[in-house]
């Protein structure tokens, strides 16, 4: 996982148990076949606290928001599915 200078800051600056969650949410999107868990029930196997959608509906296949911990933050990333090394880039991070 990749993540733009902008989010690796936002996370650095995150209070423990937020940074905690970004990093269990990123073992999540890391290990998935597809990080985008597209379709019915796709997201089933996440944990009650982390929910994956598109950002844009109208865009399925771009950014995407794994929003945690019932609206406490969020990750928002994109995701090239390439056959030898896939790739996951963090574009934002938030905590309240």
């Amino acid at each position: 996982m990749d993540w733009t200078s902008e989010a690796r800051q936002e996370l650095d600056l995150m209070p423990p148990d937020g940074q905690q969650l970004i990093l269990a949410a990123r073992a999540e999107l890391v290990t998935a076949t597809d990080p985008y868990y597209r379709g019915i029930d796709a997201d089933v196997s996440l944990p009650h606290w982390i929910t994956v959608r598109p950002l844009a509906s109208t865009s399925p296949g771009g950014p995407h928001i794994a929003d945690r911990a019932g609206g406490r933050g969020w990750l928002i990333y994109t995701f090239i599915c390439r056959h030898a090394e896939p790739q996951i880039t963090v574009t934002d991070a938030f905590w309240t």
